[in-house]
């Protein structure tokens, strides 16, 4: 069920498809709740989903190969694909495969950007802030601490984030436990505090144009 899929599955592995649907999304493992939520709550039974393994989120270049490796597999099983990742990292790479194999995909550079809103976003003009959303406040271990080594090395915190001066919590949902959960992780990286209830922003009407 992919209702029951944890985050940790999320993380290394992804999400198969259902093999239900006219429409299959394409997405990042990261946005496996959400995208689930919103189809489940607006009744959008014509949308299925695949999910990439989150864990791409750090490894950019590693994204483009695996859009294009689940577009081939998948393009003769549904009407339409639709890429659920903004560039995120990729340089302009994923929109210009995209365009190739003939797919649209959501608009924005990041997640951050798209769930507070592409021009809300591009308004702040924030170039200090260290973003979370609910799936990064969840796994901040293993997006954050381990891999920048920041356990073992301590040292490396004000290397990596010396020029950040606050952790915003992007909220999706009301759950206070997440949100203490971002305050202990800027506590941890060193950075002021700040909460904001995007809900699902740009990434619901990208959805329901579908």
């Amino acid at each position: 069920m992919q209702h029951s899929v944890s985050d940790k599955t999320l993380t290394e592995s992804g999400l198969s498809p259902t093999g239900g649907g006219k429409v299959l999304l394409i997405a990042c493992g990261a946005l496996a709740r959400e995208i689930i939520a919103l189809r489940d709550a607006n009744g959008w039974d014509h949308l299925d989903l695949q999910c990439l393994p989150a864990i791409l989120h750090n490894h950019p270049e590693k994204i483009v190969p695996a859009v294009q490796e689940t577009v081939a597999r998948h393009k003769d099983a549904y009407d339409s694909i639709f890429v659920v990742y903004a560039d995120c990292g990729t340089g302009g790479q994923l929109a210009a495969a995209c365009a190739d194999m003939g797919v649209e995909m959501v608009a924005g550079p990041h997640c951050y950007s798209f769930f507070e809103g592409n021009d809300t976003f591009a308004a702040r003009d924030e170039i200090t802030c260290f973003y979370l959303t609910d799936f990064l406040v969840r796994q901040f271990d293993a997006f954050v601490w381990t891999p920048l080594g920041l356990g073992k090395h301590p040292a490396l915190r004000d290397m990596y984030f010396g020029n950040y001066t606050t952790l915003v919590y992007q909220a999706q949902t009301d759950d206070p436990a997440l949100t203490q959960k971002a305050q202990d992780c800027a506590k941890r990286l060193g950075l002021e505090f700040e909460y904001r209830k995007t809900g699902y922003g740009d990434l619901e009407v990208a959805l329901s144009q579908l």
